[in-house]
């Protein structure tokens, strides 16, 4: 009786981590397109399910395709001016961009990105220099380590600047590479070599 037990426990149980994230995508799925889709489209005669994340995929790719021309680039670069320059939302609007990893050096939330070791000298991770040597840390870099695939949260350390590695990665271009998990490469990913 007990190995009948133990066995339907451990099918169950086995069941349940197979599903959950199956459910849990499938539950994110149908709250994003309700959100998205709203009672307007719903409404339509060629309304499917999935249409709103559909269009809202294909919006997203053409501002991407957008801002990766020059034209849109400049277009892009006076949006954010505006943005920038309104009052309240505009720094609420320049914060999300510093979280983000936009805009490094003196202005910046971030002033570089390094590579730092990670428990030994063959595996590194990506860190972000907040505070250039530190007097009150002994001279030391204050470096954010984010986390992957979410990197706003993470954690901050003061390291010795004689081991981070710089890098030609703009913050920006770290962030993508962390929220797609190395899958997304830019032309910077690697190491330049020791400080």
């Amino acid at each position: 009786m007990v190995v009948i037990k133990n066995h339907l426990i451990k099918c169950f149980v086995a069941g349940i981590v197979a599903i959950l994230p199956i459910a849990g995508l499938g539950i994110a799925i149908a709250y994003f397109e309700n959100q998205v889709a709203g009672i307007w489209l719903k409404q339509q005669g060629f309304y499917f399910f999935g249409l709103g994340l559909l269009i809202l995929t294909v919006l997203i790719y053409l501002i991407g395709l957008t801002v990766s021309t020059f034209i849109g680039r400049w277009v892009w670069k006076r949006v954010d001016g505006v943005l920038g320059q309104l009052p309240i939302l505009g720094n609420l609007y320049q914060t999300l961009k510093q979280i983000l990893g936009y805009g490094t050096g003196k202005g910046g939330l971030f002033q570089r990105v390094v590579m730092v070791p990670f428990h030994d000298p063959e595996r590194y991770e990506i860190g972000l220099v907040t505070v250039e040597p530190c007097p009150e840390s002994d001279n030391r870099l204050g470096v954010f380590l984010p986390a992957s695939p979410t990197p706003t949260s993470g954690r901050f350390v003061f390291i010795d600047p004689s081991v981070v590695v710089p890098t030609k990665m703009t913050a920006s271009e770290a962030m993508q590479v962390l929220v797609s998990m190395g899958t997304v490469k830019t032309q910077a990913t690697q190491p330049q070599g020791p400080q």
